[in-house]
């Protein structure tokens, strides 16, 4: 595993609902920050950039490639105005999974998804309900700590009449999720392309092509590690079957072999997320992304 590409700065940001607001609906008050560059690294020197304007929701999304100081633009955006198209689903999908398999304290590429997908509308080749529901997925993965609410109720024990809840009701506990379930139905739903920039003579097409490339070979040497080789038919089994029932048995294996990697084990821990699990058996697996998805959509 390399480096940790997600910053404080951003994991700070991510659980705030008001900047999803701005970023994704362009609502909403100005933030205390003035300006974000969510530098997400991929794989051999490759990555992506992503700068925010805190106080006017403006986006720039760049191609890093090595040996570059600054990034190269993909697209542009700003509120009111048409996401362009920068990314291909494929390619976000793609990314955001090496990037979680990269970085040990995201569970899975939710995060990722998140603050991309704007730039990576559905085309006619895209499979719309499993964009969505990797979309509700990757909103609903947002959470934040949570204190345990205080302590109620009387110093010392009360008389029967007066111990009901009634008397003494519960606090209530925030919910560790940042983004309720109504604004995650909105995000979750997939723009069409309005805006196409990958036509343009100056799109950074053959870097990006590169960085495609390099992450599908990041991808699939996955598999390949030791500690992997004793779940490979059982990988292969769920996948080529869509039952999900074997996980425990899977993770079992895994564990056995030595498998020590936070993101592999989290994917197939309870509580268990079809999404996050299925994403990672396809890795394991090697099969084409999604299709152990479009068993559970």
């Amino acid at each position: 595993m390399g480096g940790v590409p997600v910053s404080e700065a951003l994991r700070r940001l991510s659980e705030d609902p008001m900047f999803w607001s701005l970023l994704l609906a362009g609502s909403g008050a100005p933030l205390q920050d003035k300006e974000l560059r969510a530098s997400l690294p991929v794989t051999a020197g490759y990555g992506l950039a992503l700068d925010v304007d805190l106080s006017t929701g403006e986006q720039a999304l760049g191609l890093r490639e090595p040996a570059t100081s600054e990034p190269v633009q993909l697209g542009w955006s700003a509120p009111g105005r048409p996401q362009p198209a920068a990314l291909r689903w494929h390619e976000l999908d793609l990314f955001a999974r090496v990037i979680a398999l990269e970085d040990p304290t995201l569970p899975h590429p939710g995060l990722v998804v998140a603050l991309l997908s704007p730039f990576a509308p559905v085309t006619a080749d895209d499979d719309s309900s499993a964009v969505a529901a990797i979309r509700e997925a990757a909103y609903r993965s947002l959470r934040r700590d949570v204190l345990p609410p205080a302590p109620a109720g009387p110093e010392q024990a009360p008389l029967p009449l007066f111990a009901t809840e009634d008397w003494w009701p519960a606090p209530a506990s925030e919910s560790p999720q940042v983004l309720d379930e109504a604004t995650i139905a909105a995000y979750a739903v997939p723009a069409p392309v309005h805006l196409e920039v990958r036509t343009g003579s100056r799109f950074p097409r053959q870097g990006l092509a590169e960085l495609v490339r390099r992450a599908a070979d990041r991808l699939s040497r996955q598999r390949e590690e030791r500690c992997y080789a004793d779940a490979r038919p059982l990988t292969e089994h769920i996948a080529a079957t869509g039952d999900l029932r074997p996980l425990p048995e899977l993770l079992g294996t895994l564990t056995e072999a030595g498998c020590d990697h936070p993101t592999v084990l989290d994917a197939l821990s309870e509580p268990l997320e079809p999404i996050e699990a299925c994403w990672m058996v396809e890795t394991l697996a090697g099969a084409v992304p999604g299709t152990l998805l479009r068993h559970h959509i």
